[in-house]
């Protein structure tokens, strides 16, 4: 890392930046090999994806000068996945893409406001099959650093098949309760018997807060000793785009079709089989703009150009978005996104 007084440098060395480059083409080798071809979407749109909890950098674009205080809103992508499901929409079958994406009040080691994001899309797999083959792709990395530089001290990878936990199982296994079937006063019964801090203002009556924190306290350290796990099945609620399978044992609301890898307790994607129904969307939508405003954030647009294609009708597919930093991080044996970024936030 350079001095502080050298902030015009690179927090990451050059050897390290070159490194970056020669994964960066490895993974290219290993998405062409396997018939997916690399697209381009816009940085810049009138769309973004809209979650409860991602807030988007938002800009004007302008049609003459001097009109920004009549500019229509845009907005820098938080992932490029409105525009790719277009591209599938459109007739393409498997497309990759390496881009920029933006997310606001992110920063810390394991986050930088802009990071680079590998994602994927194909048709006709489930999000059982992107497993396999997010797998592949993280042995094919770790693989190739190892030949470019001195990995030794670097957390292995497991020789047998990645572990894959069910959300469910998951919270059997590490909370000893279930996930999907669970009140809310058993939730807070368990935090209590294994004294995890409460934060203030917290509902005691939201599941899906007892989800999400006992997730953070009780089960992502239980997996960081697993070295590479997926999670996959998880509450319908947390579903975003990914289709919802019911099944009696799948609690009263089904199982969102959606999956997480952890490497050495680091997640490192976020993958769906992904849902295709627009009506389905637009409900979703519209829940998501409800918390929004209920948590007083901005609103994000109701309309999109994924709604119209999705109209006009998205292929069944399966799609991955990976957090290329954290991955050629754990990859090189580094400890901080800084550490594999030329310009982070403070320097950029």
């Amino acid at each position: 890392m350079n001095q502080p007084d050298s902030d015009y440098l690179p927090t990451a060395t050059i050897e390290t930046l070159q490194h970056r480059s020669q994964l960066l083409r490895a993974i290219r080798t290993f998405f062409e090999s396997r018939g997916y071809w690399e697209v381009e979407t816009p940085i810049l749109s009138r769309d973004t994806v809209v979650d409860a909890y991602i807030d988007p950098f938002v800009t004007t674009w302008c049609a003459t000068e001097g009109t920004a205080a009549e500019g229509e809103p845009r907005y820098l992508q938080t992932s490029p996945e409105f525009a790719m499901k277009r591209l599938l929409t459109a007739g393409a079958d498997q497309i990759y893409q390496i881009t920029h994406a933006f997310r606001q009040a992110e920063r810390g080691a394991m986050h930088n406001p802009e990071f680079a994001m590998l994602e994927w899309y194909r048709l006709g797999e489930t999000h059982h099959d992107q497993m396999t083959f997010v797998e592949a792709l993280v042995r094919q990395v770790y693989e190739r650093a190892t030949a470019l530089c001195d990995t030794s001290s670097r957390p292995a990878l497991p020789e047998t098949p990645f572990e894959r936990f069910s959300y469910e199982d998951a919270f059997l296994q590490f909370a000893g309760m279930s996930a999907l079937h669970s009140t809310a006063e058993q939730f807070e019964q368990v935090a209590r018997d294994r004294r995890i801090p409460v934060p203030a203002n917290f509902d005691v009556n939201d599941c899906q807060a007892w989800l999400n924190l006992l997730l953070v306290e009780l089960i992502e350290p239980a997996l960081r000793e697993k070295r590479a796990v997926f999670i996959y099945d998880y509450p319908a609620r947390q579903a975003a785009l990914a289709r919802i399978r019911q099944g009696k044992d799948l609690g009263p609301e089904g199982v969102a079709e959606r999956f997480e890898l952890y490497l050495h307790g680091v997640e490192i994607c976020n993958g769906y089989h992904e849902l295709t129904d627009a009506d389905e969307l637009r409900t979703r939508i519209r829940q998501q703009s409800a918390i929004r405003k209920q948590e007083q954030r901005p609103v994000l647009p109701a309309e999109s150009y994924l709604l119209r294609a999705m109209e006009a009708g998205l292929p069944a597919c399966a799609g991955t978005a990976l957090g290329l930093d954290r991955l050629i991080m754990l990859a090189l044996g580094k400890q901080t996104l800084q550490q594999v970024i030329a310009f982070p936030l403070e320097r950029a």
